[in-house]
């Protein structure tokens, strides 16, 4: 498929910045070796909670973050992590009166805090990630993973030996629970394309108020030792394929499957696992990506020009928001009828001939 290639180069960037992603947000700002664009800019970024290395949404938007100041010289760039809920409106208020412009907050939970600071200066601009803009200066940058969770769940469900497999999320709002949408419905089309009755555990997107999630608070997205539980029980009643929605707590998931003794393999979420969580990348079947790192780089490469773009991106499979990372390990076999398959679902997809229902879609 032409998206695995797009999404490939893209995951590559986290790769080659990755080393510089674990420093404290006390740390100097980014250096650039790129030609100066544009008047000076000071960009920071709010991460959400599960720190900078946490495999996923934190991690992959500061590459993006971290990228731009390496192609322009004119750009540093540092972040400031969250621990805790509580942290999102002093961190945003520290960004926006030391000088930041812009000010990039990772993650839906922020909108609130995010709406309220930039009301109140106007001036600043900020854009947010995984949110819709909430105000004139507010760029939203949104992903329809429904579309690459979609072709994650058809996957899956081609593959399953055991004729069951599962989802699970951090908590309970729409940036996750989208991906779970989309691979729910995949399955369902798998199974009403070639007559099967695949079954999935942990979500049903008719009955949402049952689905499985850590639900922990500040924890969510972060607790592994909970994220290899969940996902242990989905093996016991009979999955094995698991498709984990909850960032660093996913890697619970991993240690699941290397402790299944071969019955567990998974699809990762949000990055190519084969690259951000490399340990398991022999149990990753693929990974439905977000375009959270090359959305970031498109942004701040406007920005690095002196203008600040407005209204909202929506990251889809046509623009390369979104999509099925390469098969790495799994490239034979995976069959090919199954690889045709996936490419044409992406075309209808795109098309709109197959329209996915989701609700937490972004408009």
């Amino acid at each position: 498929m032409r998206h695995l290639a797009k999404l490939a180069a893209v995951l590559c960037a986290v790769a080659i910045v990755a080393t510089g992603c674990g420093r404290p947000a006390t740390s100097p700002a980014a250096q650039s070796t790129g030609s100066a664009s544009g008047p000076s800019i000071k960009a920071c970024m709010v991460l959400d909670i599960g720190g900078v290395d946490d495999k996923s949404f934190n991690q992959s938007s500061w590459a993006g973050m971290q990228s731009s100041a390496q192609a322009h010289s004119n750009v540093s760039v540092s972040y400031v992590a969250s621990n805790s809920s509580s942290d999102y409106t002093p961190n945003l208020t520290q960004t926006t009166t030391s000088g930041c412009d812009p000010v990039l907050a990772v993650g839906s939970l922020m909108t609130t805090n995010v709406t309220k600071i930039a009301t109140a200066n106007p001036k600043v601009h900020y854009a947010q990630i995984d949110s819709a803009s909430t105000a004139p200066n507010v760029y939203g940058l949104q992903y329809n993973t429904a579309q690459g969770a979609f072709l994650g769940g058809y996957l899956a469900a081609a593959m399953s030996k055991t004729g069951t497999v599962g989802t699970w999320g951090g908590e309970s709002f729409p940036a996750v629970t989208i991906y779970m949408d989309g691979f729910w419905e995949g399955v369902q089309y798998y199974n009403k394309i070639q007559h099967k009755s695949v079954k999935v555990l942990g979500w049903d997107e008719n009955n949402p108020k049952g689905g499985t999630f850590v639900n922990e608070g500040n924890n969510s997205f972060t607790d592994q030792n909970k994220g290899k539980a969940i996902t242990q029980a989905m093996e016991q009643q009979g999955a094995d394929i698991v498709f984990p929605v909850a960032g660093g707590a996913g890697l619970g998931a991993g240690a699941a499957a290397q402790a299944s003794g071969g019955k567990l393999n998974l699809i990762w979420v949000d990055t190519d696992g084969c690259v951000s969580a490399a340990q398991y990348c022999s149990y990753f079947i693929s990974s439905v990506t977000k375009g959270l790192t090359s959305s970031v780089e498109t942004y701040m490469s406007q920005v690095a020009k002196g203008k600040f773009p407005t209204g909202n991106f929506i990251g889809t499979l046509a623009n390369g928001g979104t999509g099925l990372a390469p098969f790495h390990q799994w490239e034979s076999k995976v069959p090919a009828a199954v690889k045709s398959q996936l490419a044409s679902i992406t075309k209808d997809i795109e098309s709109g001939k197959i329209k996915i229902t989701s609700p937490n879609q972004p408009k």
